[in-house]
């Protein structure tokens, strides 16, 4: 199978990157790094990024940014951060890249526990997270020519087992559901 990693080099993406490339073929992307350049925040370079990379079994985004602060300092500016970059920017990628997959493709998001748990001080990721598995859940009943699309919703990183991670990301693009927030660890 052929995998889009985008965001390989982040905290996330170093733990795919080497378990899934045992035994598929992984194209990484980022911001500053990886064998193509994508800014989430524009989809012109999404668009560019798809049209670069040919003939994609699956697609991985465990890539944006996000404001963590009170909820006293939260202003749109702030907000807008984790909207443009993770929220918009991984919602895009669907809508540009689900023409680009190969039929039958896989798409897996990553949000966070913010979205289900939230906790102070993390207003905005509670938002951006919330929307990115309501987008999911219905993207899900609406991509043609038999295109997956999944969410990974974390607990933080440092507190779950590597394996675990490595499993749900696994379960989403090797198994055959659609429309599932996959919480891994809380």
């Amino acid at each position: 199978m052929k995998i889009l990693l985008i965001g390989a080099n982040g905290e996330i993406g170093k733990i795919l990157h080497p378990a899934f490339a045992k035994n598929h073929e992984i194209i990484s992307a980022g911001r500053n790094s990886g064998d193509f350049r994508i800014d989430l925040s524009d989809s012109n370079s999404i668009e560019k990024l798809f049209k670069e990379v040919k003939n994609i079994d699956a697609c991985i985004c465990v890539a944006g940014d996000c404001y963590t602060g009170d909820l006293l300092s939260l202003d749109e500016k702030k907000l807008n951060i984790g909207i443009q970059n993770k929220l918009l920017g991984q919602v895009n990628l669907v809508l540009i890249g689900q023409k680009y997959l190969n039929d039958n493709g896989s798409i897996t998001l990553t949000s966070g526990k913010m979205g289900d748990k939230p906790v102070k001080n993390n207003a905005s990721k509670a938002i951006v997270n919330g929307g990115i598995n309501s987008f999911v859940l219905t993207a899900s009943l609406e991509l043609e020519r038999g295109i997956r699309i999944n969410v990974i919703s974390p607990a933080k990183v440092a507190d779950i087992p590597t394996e675990n991670l490595i499993n749900a990301y696994a379960k989403s693009i090797e198994e055959t559901i659609n429309g599932e927030i996959i919480k891994v660890n809380y």
